[in-house]
């Protein structure tokens, strides 16, 4: 059917990029070594994405909507307990990324395009990014001030700042502590998750 034929040629055009912009960063993957990885012409991009810019919004709109779902329901959950702890907080907005990280449909490669957004100076993304997905911070921030009131608002965002970035790093698997013979890439995350909820407790009560 020709509808699947787009939908398939979409999200090929879409995994091609995601993984080419992991690698190679987005001033670096050109959109001919996408439609060559990706095995369609320029005129496929053209159709279902417009431009570059375009081509890249979509490849974090594919992940982020979802993720950014499942972060603000988690957080929900926790508001409706009695009595939320930090930990909690940041178990909400940690344990869906580590989902996606754990996702064998290019979850991994996505956590290293968004730390590719992190390292570069790219303002358009950079907007787009805040102005679709800064709301899911803003509710994490109202959650974490509530719980730390001895923060001012500026401090406060100079640590969230802080840990989104250890996140991001973790979930990349950039770090020194290479997973164990015998350890499932699951466990060896689910630890690395249980750290990072432990360290960013201690370095926001600080």
């Amino acid at each position: 059917m020709p509808h699947d034929t787009q939908f398939s040629t979409r999200q090929r055009i879409l995994g091609a990029a995601e993984e080419l912009f992991a690698e190679r960063g987005f001033a670096g993957a050109s959109l001919r070594q996408v439609t060559a990885a990706a095995k369609v012409n320029l005129a496929a991009v053209n159709y279902h994405f417009g431009s570059k810019d375009n081509l890249i919004e979509e490849v974090f709109r594919r992940r982020l909507d979802e993720l950014s779902h499942r972060r603000l329901e988690r957080l929900a959950e926790v508001n409706r307990s009695v009595a939320p702890t930090l930990e909690a907080v940041l178990d909400a907005f940690i344990m869906p990324a580590l989902e996606l990280s754990l996702d064998r449909e290019g979850g991994s490669v996505f956590m290293r395009v968004l730390a590719r957004a992190f390292a570069e100076h790219n303002s358009n993304l950079r907007k787009f990014l805040s102005d679709n997905y800064g709301h899911v911070l803003k509710e994490f921030a109202a959650a974490f001030a509530r719980l730390l009131p001895h923060l001012s608002k500026d401090e406060l965002y100079w640590r969230l700042d802080l840990a989104v970035g250890a996140l991001t790093y973790a979930m990349a698997d950039f770090g020194m502590i290479q997973r164990r013979s015998g350890e499932t890439e699951r466990q060896h995350r689910e630890q690395m998750a249980r750290h990072l909820v432990h360290f960013t407790a201690a370095g926001l009560r600080a």
